[in-house]
């Protein structure tokens, strides 16, 4: 009979249900671990993917704040403009119709400038620009791949609202904003204008919008809104958002009437006398306020693109120049106040020309009175009288006297350009020889204002200033006018004024002085540097001063470079600069002296 085996648990069996029993339990720790890395490690990532799917987020900008004028006007402001925008998969015309329709209104804004466009007028087009337009219009179309592509940015409203009366379906547009300057190219030079940065975000360039881009600019907010999966909002989702804030709204010093005034007047100025730039500025000289500043030729912020870049820097800050016989005023008032001369002190180096360093120097008619007195010297404009005011001064207090009026460095003017002029760093008698007269020495327009700044406000020098005033919603922040120093006593700001006076009353532009007022100026002339020597022919010629002289409203600096009716400041600038003052005085209120 056959044998019978028994049935039992061997070892062979324990060993496989304790590997069976080990997979087992690996199995679930690896769902346990790849639940942890999913659930916990990598939850930010899911849970914005899923909100990517669910909702949409985009970036709001608040409005960039205007500029305004001292009297309310706008000189930078903003207006509405639209992103033209098409949704392929909505479109029901051909991208050939379309492209027909939108083509025509869309081609004149490369041509002009868009916030300018006729609502009424189609001008006419070069074919290959319209045809151009076509083509670009087509191909974006044709790309069904996307919902959303954007056709042409910064159309103005009147276009716009010729191409929403095509009633075409899938076409739409997006509001956004563009700067706008509502007085043109005027004080364009003050302002700067506003352009796009390397990631093509609006970004103040120059002037007022440069210098002060991060008050101007808006500040950036949120919106986040629940979606459905065609991609449009639900009315009853989740909706959160961050308010934009708009940028703060900033008050010049600048008067509308007297920019414009000082501009045309300019203008006339540079034609009559034939320069090639033309430079004034207009300050009170009890606050350092900038009343009106105007240079040519100029630009237009809204179109700066089509301008030479070098015009967008303001050269009354920026461009750097020998002041000529306009310094004579400061050495005047540098010695009087140390008290190396009085006006009534005799020269007794003036009998001609002096040599100093084996250089000889004459003076500008080469005329020479023996004796002359200081105040005959400034009337004169006689380069020897001042060469021995330096000389009584000395080396070392002419040099200190310099930095006490702020040569060397900055006015600190609330304008982005402003340039440092070079100030020697060891000075000679021939450097203070030249220097006394306004030659070898560099300056800037706004730093010889302050000169006469100071002497007009009894010796006190004040920090040019050309804001007044920063606003955000109902809160206004007022600008206060800061000294600098005090530069001379009061008794010497009142010998120097009339001195000055006395050198506007019997100078060669004496005829072209308004009738009935106290007039304290002084003329310059200086030579251009030419590649290391200066050119015989070229000239910068100005006038500086300030009136009524007994209490002094405005101080003016005029400038003109290479004038071609006349090389003589006398000739040009000052005649220049009494007829932008008989204006000043009417718009400015401004009576007859007594």
């Amino acid at each position: 009979m056959p044998r019978a085996y028994a049935l039992h648990e061997g070892p062979d069996l324990n060993s496989r249900i304790r590997v069976v029993r080990a997979f087992l339990f690996i199995c679930l720790f690896g769902v346990l671990a790849r639940l942890f890395y999913w659930q916990i490690m990598k939850a930010d990532d899911l849970r914005s993917a899923a909100e990517s799917q669910y909702s949409s987020i985009y970036r709001t900008t608040g409005s960039r704040g205007s500029i305004l004028t001292a009297d309310g006007y706008a000189l930078a402001a903003n207006q509405d403009v639209y992103t033209l925008f098409a949704q392929p998969k909505l479109i029901e015309k051909t991208p050939e119709e379309i492209a027909d329709q939108l083509a025509p209104m869309i081609a004149p804004l490369e041509e002009t400038d868009s916030a300018t466009v006729s609502a009424d007028t189609t001008p006419i087009l070069p074919e290959d620009l319209l045809v151009q337009w076509k083509k670009t219009i087509i191909e974006k179309l044709r790309n069904s791949g996307l919902s959303w592509v954007s056709l042409k940015r910064k159309i103005p409203r009147n276009v716009k609202d010729r191409m929403v009366a095509l009633n075409m379906k899938g076409i739409g547009f997006d509001q956004e904003e563009m700067r706008y300057y509502p007085e043109a190219s005027m004080a364009a030079q003050v302002l700067g204008f506003v352009g796009n940065d390397a990631r093509g975000q609006e970004q103040g360039y120059f002037g007022i919008e440069g210098l002060f881009d991060r008050e101007l600019r808006g500040r950036a907010g949120v919106v986040k809104q629940e979606k459905d999966a065609a991609g449009l909002p639900i009315a009853i989702g989740g909706y959160d958002a961050i308010n934009a804030q708009d940028g703060r709204d900033l008050v010049l010093t600048i008067r509308r009437d007297l920019q414009f005034m000082l501009e045309d007047q300019l203008k006339k100025g540079m034609v009559r006398y034939g320069s090639k730039t033309a430079e004034a500025v207009v300050m009170d000289p009890k606050t350092g306020a900038i009343l009106a500043m105007a240079a040519f030729p100029t630009y237009d912020p809204a179109k700066f693109y089509q301008f030479d870049p070098q015009l967008y820097k303001n050269p009354i800050v920026n461009d750097v120049y020998e002041p000529g016989s306009t310094m004579k005023i400061f050495t005047i008032s540098a010695g009087i106040d140390t008290g190396a001369i009085t006006p009534e002190m005799q020269c007794d180096q003036c009998t001609g020309p002096r040599v100093i360093s084996g250089y000889t120097i004459k003076t500008w008619n080469n005329e020479y009175t023996p004796n002359t007195t200081m105040l005959e010297g400034l009337v004169r404009s006689d380069n020897t009288a001042m060469i021995f005011a330096a000389e009584r001064i000395g080396l070392d207090t002419y040099v200190k006297e310099l930095r006490k009026f702020g040569f060397g460095e900055k006015t600190n003017i609330d304008l982005q350009e402003e340039a440092l002029p070079p100030f020697r760093d060891t000075w000679k008698e021939l450097d203070m020889a030249t220097a006394s007269f306004g030659q070898g020495i560099a300056v800037t327009g706004i730093q010889m204002l302050r000169v006469a700044q100071a002497i007009a406000n009894r010796g006190v020098m004040m920090r040019p200033m050309i804001v007044q005033a920063v606003k955000q919603d109902d809160r206004t922040i007022t600008v206060q006018p800061k000294e600098y120093r005090q530069v001379m006593s009061l008794e010497t700001a009142q010998t120097v004024t009339g001195m000055m006076e006395q050198s506007a009353l019997h100078g060669d532009a004496k005829w072209a002085i308004p009738k009935g007022y106290r007039i304290a100026g002084k003329t310059g002339t200086a030579q251009v540097a030419v590649a290391g020597h200066y050119d015989a022919e070229k000239t910068v010629a100005s006038f500086i001063g300030f009136a009524p002289a007994e209490d002094p409203k405005f101080v003016m600096l005029v400038k003109l470079r290479e004038p071609s009716s006349s090389p003589w400041g006398s000739e040009t600038a000052a005649p220049l600069w009494f007829s932008i003052a008989r204006q000043l005085f009417l718009r400015m209120n401004i009576a007859p002296s007594r």
